[in-house]
């Protein structure tokens, strides 16, 4: 019998992806858990597996398509294992979902309202689906900025005008107009890629949501460095490296279990700060596409050598695109480093829904005076963000100097494993 498959729940907070390449054709014999269709999701490259497993009959997306969560993908003629399809009809999901325009077979318990004019009186480009969140939501689309091609206003884009609603957050505004820069001279048009328009718009909301305050402090990390350098030759034989930012994690820990209200988000709406008992560190890599953030989890359950295999590994698979959207979700706690680069001192924007970030800057050997004494140290600067409306200023500075602690006395941290 004949099977259909759609595009299945792909994680928290990921609603649609763009279609990068569709890796079976027409007559093809597909197994379950094969890759079927490769796809661009606003934070990773993923390959989307088959749920069925028999004769390929029809493919109903190309490269290049938008296709929301439960979109119809591909029909497959089953052999003797028979699966049942999905419902056309809507299925009884939490919210729903923004229906693609090629599947619209799903039959509708009422005529859907005609689209909302624009204040230009252009009909509002957006999903019925989306509209009719709008509705129950009390978001007037018309003051909605869409984050899809042309404008298009998605079901994240109203949820998003909601919680600016609640926390006090500024409403998206209509972007500068820029004057011809061709007059003075020869320009060129580069279009922002996919990853780099999410990296803008996470960038600009957690700056308007978050009242941001950077503090800075500096660490002696001669004797952390001297450790480093003790075990970097059992580490590396294990095939994992030993970086400083291994060892920042440990020092962060210790930080994070004595001070909880860094370890949290704020529920802005209900007036909850939310403690997360549980320690899972995002890690920000640099790659072709833009900046990713995969995080760790459990950290604090974990030793050196385990973390330092995990940080090679997940740091990798980013930079190769193997990333899973799992593993680009359920952070706590951002670290940042930009020392590998050259740069001292700078200022992380915090991680939104997160309260705080931190950031690792070049360790260089400065004249230190200690005992009396004038010798040289090794000096690493820091930097720690975070959520004003959830951490006062001396609680970071306690926050800080714990961590300044941690990194100037390796052994008593590490003690512990």
């Amino acid at each position: 019998m004949a099977t259909e498959f759609k595009l299945p729940d792909l994680g928290e907070g990921v609603e649609a992806g763009d279609v990068v390449g569709v890796l079976v054709a027409e007559g093809d014999t597909v197994e379950i858990d094969q890759g079927v269709v490769e796809l661009e999701t606003d934070k990773a490259l993923v390959e989307v597996p088959s749920s069925v497993a028999g004769t390929v009959t029809k493919i109903h997306i190309s490269a290049g398509d938008r296709v929301p969560v439960g979109s119809l993908l591909i029909s497959v003629e089953e052999g003797e294992q028979q699966v049942s399809a999905e419902p056309e009809a809507e299925a009884p999901v939490p919210a729903p979902k923004e229906e693609p325009a090629s599947t619209a077979k799903a039959p509708a318990p009422t005529p859907s309202r005609p689209p909302a004019p624009t204040s230009n009186g252009d009909p509002i480009p957006a999903a019925p689906s989306t509209r009719r969140l709008a509705r129950e939501l009390g978001v007037d689309l018309t003051q909605v900025a869409g984050s899809g091609p042309g404008g298009r206003i998605s079901q994240d884009d109203v949820k998003a005008a909601v919680r600016d609603r609640q926390t006090g957050g500024i409403a998206p505004t209509a972007p500068v107009e820029l004057p011809d820069f061709s007059r003075w001279g020869n320009i060129e048009r580069q279009p922002l890629s996919k990853v780099r328009q999410i990296i803008a718009k996470n960038m600009s909301q957690a700056w308007q949501q978050v009242a941001h305050v950077t503090q800075f402090d500096r660490a002696d990390v001669t004797d952390l460095e001297a450790f480093r350098q003790r075990n970097k030759e059992k580490t590396e034989a294990s095939g994992a490296k030993l970086t400083p930012t291994v060892l920042a994690l440990k020092a962060i820990i210790t930080a994070l279990k004595t001070f909880p209200q860094f370890n949290a988000s704020l529920d802005a709406g209900a007036n909850d700060i939310i403690l997360k008992h549980y320690y899972n560190l995002g890690i920000a890599v640099d790659t072709e596409r833009g900046l990713l953030v995969p995080v760790i989890k459990d950290v604090d359950r974990k030793d050196i050598l385990e973390l330092a295999l995990e940080l090679g590994d997940i740091s990798n698979r980013a930079r190769t695109n193997k990333i899973g959207l799992d593993e680009l979700q359920g952070g706590t706690f951002t670290v940042t480093n930009l020392g590998s680069l050259g740069v001292g001192e700078f200022t992380p924007i915090v991680n939104h829904p997160e309260v705080a970030i931190m950031g690792l800057g070049r360790a260089r050997e400065e004249a230190t005076v200690r005992e009396g004494r004038i010798e040289p140290r090794l000096i690493m600067p820091l930097a720690l963000s975070y959520d004003h409306r959830v951490i006062d200023g001396a609680d970071g500075a306690r926050f800080m100097r714990k961590i300044v602690d941690a990194l100037e006395n390796p052994e008593l941290m590490l003690m512990g494993g």
